[in-house]
């Protein structure tokens, strides 16, 4: 459901993540706060989507993209780690705050996530994707991140809100 884990390896790669003799630059602030926005929302999606777990039981399509959500995250924090910004945990998971906003039904809670996915690709399309757009591989992460969304999460979550 979410990018594949070769993919992210592949982009983290290419960018020049994870090597240590590829110091990236200082980032702007606007460029900083992008990528901690994006990890922000991968976090709440994760958050969400274990709860939802945790109300209902290991269900589709939850169980696959709680897992692409971590995936997502990782691959925010690895242009974090990258670009010497500090990484903090997620302290939305297992949060009442979040257990409290699961709907009551299994169906409702699809349809929240399809509006989250909805949301999640526009805010990369608005927000953060224009903030980074002169930081070609934080580009490409957050492209993957926004199509895993639409083409793979925003479908499954269609399907199981039964639209």
């Amino acid at each position: 459901m979410g990018i594949p884990t070769t993919v992210l390896a592949g982009i983290a790669l290419a960018a020049g993540i994870g090597s240590a003799a590829m110091a990236a630059p200082a980032l702007p602030e606007a460029a900083q706060e992008a990528l901690t926005r994006a990890l922000e929302d991968e976090y709440h999606a994760e958050a969400f989507y274990a709860a939802v777990i945790d109300a209902y039981g290991p269900v589709r399509p939850f169980v696959n993209i709680v897992a692409a959500e971590r995936q997502h995250a990782g691959a925010v924090t690895a242009l974090m780690d990258a670009y010497g910004i500090v990484v903090p945990e997620n302290a939305m998971l297992g949060s009442s705050e979040i257990a409290a906003a699961v709907p009551a039904s299994l169906a409702e809670a699809c349809q929240v996530g399809v509006e989250a996915e909805i949301e999640n690709r526009t805010l990369y399309d608005a927000q953060l994707i224009p903030a980074v757009s002169a930081y070609p591989d934080i580009v490409n992460v957050m492209e993957a991140l926004r199509d895993a969304s639409e083409n793979n999460h925003l479908p499954a979550f269609t399907r199981c809100a039964g639209r």
